[in-house]
């Protein structure tokens, strides 16, 4: 009887995986940039982070959020109370699939499900390199970039 439904649980998660990744890989090109310079980076990457939010909203076309039926980011706040988020996803970027964009971007959908106050203490680049390069689905997703940065 266990037998029986083995290859109907696979299924299903199989299933699931295919939407998560479907819904995770959408962050593609074109590429749309708040700082285009290569200096104006540099000095973002070197900026104090004072507070940071680990975020989570709902993966589109979905309402809920549901493990990993949602969307994971941390969103930093510097000293200039600017803020940014920090999150990753197939084809989010050019040269790694972490980036960094202005918080206006961020819809009314996320949710702060926790949060860390750094003190000044890390810089954006700590967050950028803590979350990682690549991206895979199941081993380096949103969820796990953001809890390393938020674990930091």
């Amino acid at each position: 009887m266990y037998h029986s439904k083995t290859p109907i649980s696979l299924a299903i998660l199989a299933v699931l995986a295919a939407v998560v990744y479907a819904s995770t890989s959408g962050g593609g090109g074109p590429y749309k940039y708040d700082i285009s310079t290569q200096s104006g980076l540099t000095e973002l990457y070197n900026k104090p982070v004072f507070l940071a939010e680990k975020m989570k909203r709902p993966l589109d076309p979905f309402s809920v959020k549901m493990g990993w039926l949602s969307h994971s980011g941390v969103r930093v706040t510097l000293g200039d109370d600017s803020q940014w988020l920090i999150h990753k996803g197939n084809d989010f970027g050019i040269d790694s699939q972490t980036v960094v964009v202005s918080d206006r971007h961020m819809s009314d959908n996320w949710e702060v499900v926790e949060w860390k106050n750094f003190y000044g203490t890390k810089k954006v680049g700590d967050f950028v390199k803590a979350s990682g390069v690549g991206y895979n689905w199941i081993f380096n997703n949103c969820h796990i970039g953001a809890n390393r940065m938020i674990k930091q």
